[in-house]
């Protein structure tokens, strides 16, 4: 299946954007570095289409629906409405509502109350439909865990999801598997001053982790400044080695099971 005899699955990839226009040479020093499947969150309108259609065309890759925070302001009054559409027609490479959630550290611009509101509504309704369409989250939280968590308590989606990019306690991150939701864990734990956050997913039990990159953003520690790539989870995955008690085939099999549990993926 690929040049590697390790399964890794990259559960936040970014894979639509600019940096990976050679699809067919992206997926190859993917697979070269283990990587059995990538799943592409969207962050709005703008990309539910190319996301789709690349999840049709490459086995590797599947792709998720949603109405992203941090792009709150290019969401139309019918995004929604739309959303319910393309998750009506959706097809079983849809492994996913997301990413979505709440971000309260935009510009000044974007943190009128007017748009907090919107924020706050549009996030309702994802974890709303999530629940409806029997589908996970794949959620973005910037300070504001502890209304994410709130909400969370109050929706309580059936089939969970995953905190992307978690960099906080483990208290909280506690909070969140309580509910049944995956920690996701990127390059942040590959730079040696992140001590909190890699003291945090040393202890969580590995039933709870998910490997991501974020690519093309969150580039590994020794990569500042470059574009991230999928093949780079292989970089958080040896990280995380170093970070855990488990032996490597322990860890590769809880990680590889944990995504296709969430995310429904076809082996």
């Amino acid at each position: 299946m690929n040049g590697s005899s390790l399964s890794l699955v990259d559960t936040h990839c970014h894979f639509d954007f600019s940096p990976f226009n050679d699809t067919q040479k992206e997926l190859a020093s993917a697979q070269k570095a283990g990587v059995h499947s990538i799943i592409i969150p969207s962050i709005g309108e703008s990309n539910w289409y190319h996301t789709q259609q690349l999840a049709e065309q490459y086995s590797p890759l599947y792709y998720a629906l949603g109405l992203h925070p941090y792009f709150i302001g290019q969401h139309n009054d019918n995004a929604l409405e739309q959303l319910r559409v393309c998750l009506d027609s959706r097809t079983e490479k849809c492994v996913a509502v997301g990413e979505c959630g709440l971000d309260f550290m935009l510009d000044d611009n974007r943190l009128i109350p007017e748009l907090i509101d919107k924020q706050f509504r549009l996030f309702d309704a994802q974890i709303q439909l999530a629940i409806e369409y029997e589908l996970p989250l794949i959620l973005h939280a910037r300070r504001s865990h502890d209304k994410v968590l709130q909400r969370l308590r109050h929706f309580r989606p059936k089939k969970g999801g995953v905190i992307h990019a978690f960099s906080g306690s483990y208290q909280l991150a506690m909070e969140y598997v309580k509910l049944g939701f995956y920690i996701g864990v990127g390059g942040v734990i590959t730079y040696p001053r992140a001590k909190k956050t890699r003291d945090t997913i040393a202890r969580l039990p590995i039933s709870s982790l998910l490997l991501e990159t974020d690519a093309p953003d969150m580039p590994l520690s020794g990569f500042q400044g470059q574009a991230n790539h999928p093949s780079q989870v292989l970089g958080v995955f040896e990280s995380l080695c170093l970070l855990r008690k488990e032996d490597k085939s322990e860890l590769e099999r809880c990680l590889f099971h944990n995504s296709c549990e969430l995310f429904a993926i076809q082996l």
